[in-house]
């Protein structure tokens, strides 16, 4: 009977501890809406057009609003990018330049509709912005952080300066939530539908993030070690902090996403171990040590990057 009731008891606390949202870390600190627009790392436009005035970004952010969930899967309306999936402003000078980099594999019907969710939600923002969908093409378990280094190599090649690491399941719900770099690594995405908006746990640094090219070349990017699914994000936020970067996030309400439904991708059975045994200032893995061949197509939407 007492071994009954204490079996009991242990399911309802495990029932509780994984549903009950005051397991989540409700309260983290975060950029104050009306500081967002000066934390916000802005460079210097190429080739400016005389008579062209500057992007700017405070009314975006202090007059955003919230997307309709149940509209993602509308068909939107954007202007037509250059090849590749470039786009730059018309009406103004972009001081934001990022690149938008997703890892990818098999996954269409999702990325058809961030496609078009997020030409649409980005144009909105006045900024220079160019999608990389970094396609792994053979048949390991899929190596998301490999995926996001090979896509930041190529637009740090191309001379973007941020880099937004993001998956493509992930849509953002408030327009306020620029897609440009703070001067800190910024946890984008940390108020997420599947958690309920709550953020599960401080150190959290995955889905979408922000980071300066420069910082994630210092940190010699993510490392390529991780196959399956786990535990990737949780190094690149000890590479972050182990090189004296602080990462950072926006209000809850900025940082709405909705997540797309998918299958899940097979977990790493060794991801816990490999997290403890990787050192967390690499020199060989990482940015700099990607061994694979890879193809560049510039597609309508965006820039096919297929690693093999």
């Amino acid at each position: 009977m007492l071994k009954n009731c204490l079996l009991a008891i242990s399911v309802v606390l495990i029932i509780v501890s994984i549903y009950f949202p005051a397991r989540h870390a409700r309260h983290y600190s975060y950029i104050l809406k009306d500081n967002i627009s000066s934390q916000l790392k802005l460079h210097e436009p190429r080739n400016k057009l005389p008579n062209l005035k500057t992007c700017t970004y405070q009314n975006i952010i202090l007059n955003s609003e919230d997307v309709d969930i149940n509209s993602i899967n509308e068909r939107k309306s954007f202007q037509q990018p250059l090849a590749g999936g470039e786009f730059k402003p018309k009406q103004c000078t972009a001081s934001i330049n990022a690149a938008i980099i997703v890892p990818y594999r098999n996954r269409t019907r999702q990325l058809n509709i961030f496609l078009n969710y997020m030409h649409h939600f980005l144009q909105k923002q006045n900024i220079h912005y160019r999608i990389f969908i970094v396609d792994q093409n053979d048949t390991l378990p899929f190596n998301r952080a490999k995926m996001l280094n090979y896509g930041a190599k190529l637009a740090i090649s191309l001379k973007y300066d941020c880099l937004i690491l993001h998956d493509v399941d992930l849509l953002p719900l408030n327009t306020g939530n620029i897609y440009g770099c703070t001067k800190c690594p910024r946890h984008m995405s940390s108020s997420l539908d599947t958690f309920r908006y709550n953020l599960p746990y401080l150190t959290l640094f995955g889905g979408a993030v922000s980071i300066l090219s420069q910082q994630f070349q210092e940190i010699n990017g993510m490392s390529n070690k991780f196959y399956g699914w786990g535990a990737e994000d949780d190094n690149f936020y000890r590479r972050v902090i182990g090189n004296g970067l602080q990462p950072c996030r926006l209000p809850p309400e900025v940082s709405r996403y909705t997540m797309l439904f998918h299958n899940k991708e097979k977990a790493n059975e060794n991801r816990f171990k490999l997290l403890e045994t990787l050192p967390e200032n690499p020199e060989t893995d990482g940015l700099n040590s990607l061994p694979h061949p890879h193809v560049i197509k510039l597609e309508h939407l965006y820039t096919h990057l297929v690693v093999s």
